[in-house]
């Protein structure tokens, strides 16, 4: 089966110039780890998570003035929308990444956690 059939389409973005303490009252207040950083015509550029942020929060700095671009991971690691979904997970499992984003054409569709995962391989095991 392929990872496009479980993408979770509602996908949270940040702009690149936006701050660091935007991103983390967004996470915070959607409840999530993670958002996509995108520019101005919605490429993907980059990825926020939680962790990123606390690790710059461990030096004092300018939380409220610093760009998700001083935080961001800048090479994410993706899944097209045609991969198989084991080898979306076997990716997130070497690279040691809870999601990722999926990509058709090169413009971003969704993005596939491990929960995603669980959920269809959980689904599966119901129907037998």
């Amino acid at each position: 089966m392929k990872i496009g059939s479980i993408v979770n389409s509602n996908i949270n973005t940040i702009f690149v110039e936006d701050t660091v303490q935007k991103a983390l009252e967004i996470m915070t207040g959607l409840k999530i780890n993670g958002m996509l950083v995108v520019d101005h015509e919605n490429k993907l550029v980059g990825m926020v998570v939680k962790a990123d942020i606390y690790r710059f929060l461990i030096q004092p700095g300018h939380i409220d003035s610093c760009p998700v671009d001083w935080v961001m991971s800048k090479q994410v690691i993706t899944a097209d929308a045609n991969d198989d979904i084991l080898l979306v997970a076997k990716r997130l499992r070497d690279h040691n990444i809870v999601a990722m984003p999926v990509l058709e054409n090169e413009e971003v569709v969704g993005i596939v956690s491990i929960e995603d995962l669980l959920d269809y391989y959980l689904s599966l095991n119901s129907k037998s």
